[in-house]
């Protein structure tokens, strides 16, 4: 059984205002969110954390297994009009969000498509902080075009740019997030592993740090 709807994702037309990007709720199967949340690895600090340094298994696993095939790939080819061959893909995961979280920013150049599968439970998500928008403006968090929900296995995907500005309003606590991105070379991906590997350590040896 499949746990992602590429049908919902092949139906979803693209935004080009103010960058390519859309979003599909329910993207994980309601058949599968609860077992795929009852797998998610248990993510005890903050930040972006390389799946190498966590217990993946089960139906997270297979979710995973799924973002990381050639299906997926090809009706992001499609969508975005990209050749996706050769481009190597990069995971994190996050399970919890700090104050500080959630600047305005486009991400980096390396990448070129960024997808975020949001893995919390809709009834448990009382907050207005936390909600990803996609935004007009590296300043203002308020001038948005779309705020992204961050549970019930909602999909946002879109193209990095130089504008591709987005952010969230202050949140703290559990917030889960499963980010993916094709990416320029495989020296990316070693990089930004590395990195990821590196804070992730930090800040199991110091929770309160900002790495």
């Amino acid at each position: 059984m499949a746990l992602i709807d590429l049908d919902a994702l092949r139906a979803t037309p693209l935004q080009t205002n103010p960058y390519d990007y859309l979003v599909v709720p329910n993207f994980v199967t309601d058949e599968a969110l609860d077992q795929v949340i009852r797998d998610y690895p248990n993510v005890t600090t903050p930040g972006s954390v390389p799946p190498s340094e966590l217990d993946i298994h089960g139906q997270f696993d297979a979710l995973m297994k799924e973002l990381n095939g050639p299906a997926f790939e090809a009706v992001i080819e499609e969508k975005f009009d990209l050749d996706l061959s050769g481009r190597p893909t990069m995971f994190t995961v996050r399970g919890h969000c700090r104050e500080t979280d959630g600047k305005i920013h486009p991400d980096s150049e390396t990448k070129i498509i960024t997808v975020l599968l949001y893995l919390n439970k809709a009834e448990e998500w009382d907050h207005q902080g936390g909600k990803l928008r996609i935004l007009r403006s590296p300043t203002d968090l308020e001038d948005f075009v779309d705020e992204v929900p961050p549970y019930g296995g909602t999909l946002l995907i879109f193209r990095r740019a130089d504008h591709s500005w987005h952010g969230h309003e202050p949140f703290k606590g559990p917030r889960r997030a499963v980010q993916m991105n094709w990416v320029t070379d495989q020296r990316v991906v070693l990089s930004e592993q590395r990195r990821h590997r590196f804070s992730s350590t930090m800040k199991r040896l110091n929770p309160f740090s900002t790495t």
